[in-house]
């Protein structure tokens, strides 16, 4: 795969647009026909032609050809969140009475979308550890019509075996959705190993600025006219043509930015795994990673993206802890050009149990290690370990 090839020129016809290097933002809601009969081969084909941008537009097809290249997938479509690919990816593939299993612990719009808003319309789910195949199967009904995958997931990092999943879907006549998000298509092609759909939240690694909010879904042509055809036109999520082109300029630095962060996670982790307040260190890259061949295996590379269960008996040394960083950035999301951290225990009422029974615990803090210095990051990490007590 010519990644520099697909970021910097792939679907950028330049002769079409005066030569000019950067490509254009048709910024359009609606095309113009010539006649009555173009217009009407406008509607046979929307998927394929200019005729309304809430289906199509010039500038977010060159974006869907270059994130369907890196994922080496027939196609792509590109959505308003990456939480708006995932529905459209599901819905497509289920209706009243079928059945989906997920993975345990996935990224938590996947499960209220499965769990609460599905469920009213007769499709029900279950939620397996799927670290071990054998616990999808058992899952399995008459009437289960997708798997959902998230490999790995974004707070304990835990991986499925994407091509025996997919290998027992197809033996089934199930359809596969991989959230592809963490390890980005440079690190992981589960298209390859047979997942039918993989969705990704571009907000993070993708676009990498945090400054758009996107998601993509690739997969067949075939599959992806029905995503089209069903969810796609009629909710209307779309990425806007301005958002499309905000993200191809991020995507530019995609590869470079991705060899930055492995490089400044790498020493990060040594550091943090050696530190004696920190329990646990979740990473597929970490020492004490429970899937470490599954992780050579399948995965090229890993991303900023860690976990640490810190060593303390109350949330306000968590808190103590998030607080006296002064180089992360306390946000909810991940995967930007900054480094970024995310507590659990902010999600729950400061008296709740620090490590409950059964779910995340309260002493859990998700890293995201951005493009600064690695020795500055640890030595804020250090810091703000030595200061937040018991």
């Amino acid at each position: 795969m010519d990644i520099s090839h697909i970021l910097n020129h792939l679907g950028e016809v330049r002769e079409d647009y005066h030569g000019a290097v950067a490509p254009p933002l048709v910024q359009s809601s609606i095309f113009a026909f010539a006649s009555v009969e173009a217009m009407r081969g406008g509607f046979a084909d929307e998927y394929a032609q200019h005729l309304y941008t809430r289906g199509n537009n010039p500038t977010t097809r060159m974006l869907r050809q270059k994130v369907a290249a890196l994922e080496g997938s027939e196609d792509c479509l590109a959505f308003a969140s990456g939480a708006a690919a995932i529905a459209a990816g599901v819905l497509t593939c289920v209706s009243g009475g079928s059945h989906v299993v997920c993975v345990a612990k996935p990224y938590s719009w996947t499960r209220s979308l499965l769990r609460d808003l599905l469920a009213r319309f007769g499709v029900a789910a279950s939620f397996v550890d799927a670290r071990n195949t054998d616990n999808i199967e058992q899952a399995l009904r008459p009437e289960t019509s997708l798997i959902v995958l998230e490999s790995p997931n974004t707070m304990t990092f835990e991986q499925q075996d994407l091509a025996a999943v997919a290998a027992l879907a197809r033996a089934k006549g199930i359809r596969t959705l991989c959230d592809n998000s963490f390890a980005t298509p440079l690190n992981q092609s589960p298209i390859a190993m047979g997942i039918d759909l993989v969705a990704h939240s571009a907000t993070k690694y993708l676009n990498g600025h945090s400054d758009v909010v996107a998601g993509m879904l690739c997969g067949s042509q075939a599959l992806l006219r029905e995503v089209f055809k069903g969810p796609y036109m009629t909710l209307g999520a779309i990425l806007s043509p301005h958002d499309a082109w905000l993200m191809m300029r991020g995507m530019r630095t995609l590869e470079i930015r991705m060899q930055r962060v492995a490089e400044s996670t790498a020493k990060v982790l040594a550091f943090l795994e050696s530190h004696p307040r920190i329990r646990a260190v979740h990473h597929p890259h970490a020492e004490g990673y429970a899937q470490r061949e599954l992780s050579q295996r399948q995965l090229r590379g890993a991303s900023g993206l860690l976990s640490i269960d810190l060593d303390v008996g109350s949330v306000s040394a968590v808190e103590h802890f998030c607080n006296a960083l002064k180089r992360f950035l306390m946000t909810v999301s991940w995967g930007g050009y900054e480094s970024l951290m995310f507590p659990v225990c902010a999600v729950f009422p400061r008296d709740a149990a620090l490590r409950p029974a059964g779910g995340l615990p309260l002493s859990l803090v998700r890293l995201s290690i951005g493009l600064e210095d690695a020795d500055l990051l640890i030595a804020d990490l250090a810091q703000a370990l030595a200061g937040m007590g018991e």
